[in-house]
């Protein structure tokens, strides 16, 4: 596609400006809170443990939500879904800063707001997924979602960095300047103009609530990009212990973890860019399956490393690996998917990310606890290589995609 005029003409379609500001906005503010409530909870508690916590507090919500999520997306306006989770953020991350600024905000008060916080996200994230098509048409989808991946990614280079910044200036800020941002994210959301109304949806059953999984089951090739995608990050996330590594390791300040922090979203961005003018059109599950495999080995380098040049260079490598990955399984969800189901398969999707993000940050931390975040780096890379072969055979037809169309 010619990038030089796709972007520009999806920005000025109407409602899709207010959208892509809605997602950059809350996808800013999170990163920017995540950051400091990181920092600020190992700080406190110096504690591997502490760390899987957080990622456990924002998968647990998500696990037991996704089913009720993906009915709720299909059933109610999307937009005012959205304004509520962004105004719940926004007040979430004003407590955040009182209790800060009062210094009366303990670990257990940090993770229920994580929890508060993972219980939101599990609502906006496959509701916001699943608006998209309605304000586009299906002319011009892959365009808007190819601008909304570098959109998303310039705002996790910059969420990061800004919360580390923001800590390093004053505790505080990160979590006011964020309660402001989450709080325009609610206006522009609101304010989106939908241009396709939804289909009528179906009553509420038993077998429409597991719709979402049926529908996932019945297509091994996207089982199996979404299941592989789950459990490399699952083994490979020696990133949620960037506090760790900072700290301990590399011996860098808030400053330095947010650089480590938007490493990855650098490397994803510089892919995004390059997929964008030299889209997969051949051999893409050979391509996704190395892409992979070399998630897995920049995990090892970044775990051994002990300089923090290293580091960012292995992390970048990392985010540019993972966005492969996540730009096949985007589209497939997006383009075989239909309307009438597309919050409920969302939802799942998000669970598959959720289950591999989260609950990867909880693996990790425990077994940093007991070998140390190197050792559990390094173990953790080599099973993502593993993962990679074990997946060439149980799904073949993995290695015979041709196209995203595949």
């Amino acid at each position: 596609m010619d990038i030089s005029q796709g972007p520009g003409s999806v920005l000025r379609h109407p409602g899709y400006l207010n959208f892509a500001a809605s997602r950059v906005l809350s996808s800013l503010s999170f990163q920017s809170i995540g950051i400091a409530m990181g920092w600020m909870i190992y700080d406190q508690t110096h504690s591997a443990f502490a760390l899987g916590l957080v990622g456990l507090c924002q998968f647990l919500p998500m696990a037991a939500l996704t089913f009720v999520v993906g009915h709720v997306a299909d059933r109610f306006d999307r937009r005012r879904i959205g304004l509520v989770c962004q105004l719940i953020e926004a007040v979430t991350a004003l407590v955040l800063a009182v209790g800060t600024w009062q210094q009366w905000l303990t670990p257990a008060g940090i993770l229920a707001a994580v929890t508060v916080l993972g219980a939101v996200v599990a609502f906006e994230r496959p509701t916001m997924a699943a608006l998209l098509p309605n304000i586009v048409p299906a002319s011009m989808l892959q365009k808007a979602v190819a601008t909304s991946t570098s959109l998303m990614q310039t705002a996790l280079i910059v969420g990061p960095s800004l919360g580390g910044l923001l800590y390093g200036l004053h505790p505080v800020a990160p979590f006011a300047i964020s309660a402001l941002l989450f709080a325009v994210a609610s206006f522009n959301v609101i304010s989106i103009r939908m241009q396709w109304s939804p289909a009528k949806r179906e009553p509420v059953t038993l077998a429409s609530v597991f719709a979402g999984v049926s529908f996932i089951r019945s297509r091994p090739v996207m089982l199996g990009t979404i299941s592989l995608d789950l459990f490399a990050v699952l083994l490979g996330g020696a990133t949620a212990l960037l506090p760790m590594f900072a700290s301990d390791i590399l011996h860098a300040g808030p400053w330095g973890l947010g650089f480590l922090r938007a490493a990855p979203a650098v490397g994803a961005l510089a892919m995004s860019i390059v997929l964008a003018r030299r889209p997969l059109s051949s051999n893409v599950g050979r391509k996704m399956l190395a892409a992979v495999a070399v998630f897995g080995v920049a995990t090892i380098v970044f775990s051994l490393s002990t300089n923090i040049a290293l580091s960012v260079v292995a992390l970048f490598v990392v985010g540019a690996s993972d966005t492969v990955s996540v730009v096949v399984r985007s589209s497939l969800v997006q383009l075989l998917t239909p309307d009438e189901m597309r919050g409920r398969v969302s939802a799942v999707n998000s669970l598959f990310i959720g289950t591999s993000n989260q609950l990867g940050e909880f693996e990790s931390g425990m077994m940093a606890a007991v070998l140390g975040p190197v050792a559990t780096g390094v173990v953790g890379g080599l099973g993502t290589i593993v993962v990679v072969a074990l997946w060439m055979r149980l799904f073949p037809d993995l290695t015979k995609v041709k196209t995203l169309q595949g």
